[in-house]
């Protein structure tokens, strides 16, 4: 990656839905938590059918310290958005429907079998993740969300309205519902 790409990779988040709203869901997310997983599928199936045209939804990454391969993933994902996001988003779904099924023995292997399917070149991708620039921006995620007090995945923010790790989809349709309102 060049450095220019570089610069603008880091400074724009993983987003889907209205990028110019805004309303603003910033999601800390570890791609080897349960519970993100949970959240991903009521994104897809709930939240982003009725909210994706009003809303902007940022990905952020908190690969927990205790999941011994959520942090390559994070890269793996950070890399595939350097080519393009919405490649990033089909990874990060792939990998926490199938989480159960990796382990840091097969997770490579899989990784591979990923970019394979896609006619990606794999060494070029291996190599790519070792790009710190890619590292760079997941310690950044990491970082503020320290800052902000995350501590468990998912931890969802709504227009600054914090929902952690097990919520309903009435619960956070609410605060979506409030911050959208007139908009």
């Amino acid at each position: 990656m060049s450095t220019a790409a570089s610069l603008l990779f880091a400074a724009t988040p993983l987003t889907e839905g209205n990028l110019q709203s805004p309303v603003r869901v910033i999601i800390y997310e570890d791609l080897q938590c349960s519970d993100c997983a949970t959240f991903a599928v009521m994104l897809d199936k709930q939240i982003l059918p009725k909210y994706a045209a009003k809303v902007a939804f940022e990905h952020r990454d908190f690969p927990l310290p205790k999941h011994n391969w959520a942090r390559k993933a994070t890269i793996a994902s950070r890399y595939f958005e350097s080519i393009k996001p919405e490649l990033a988003l089909e990874y990060r779904r792939a990998t926490m429907a199938h989480q159960t099924e990796l382990t840091p023995d097969n997770f490579t292997g899989n990784l591979v079998q990923f970019a394979k399917a896609r006619n990606l070149d794999v060494e070029k991708m291996m190599s790519g993740m070792k790009d710190p620039a890619i590292a760079a921006t997941v310690d950044k995620d990491f970082r503020e969300a320290v800052a902000r007090g995350v501590g468990k995945t998912p931890t969802v923010l709504v227009d600054g309205e914090p929902f952690i790790e097990s919520f309903t989809f009435k619960d956070i349709a609410a605060s979506l519902d409030r911050a959208t309102k007139g908009k």
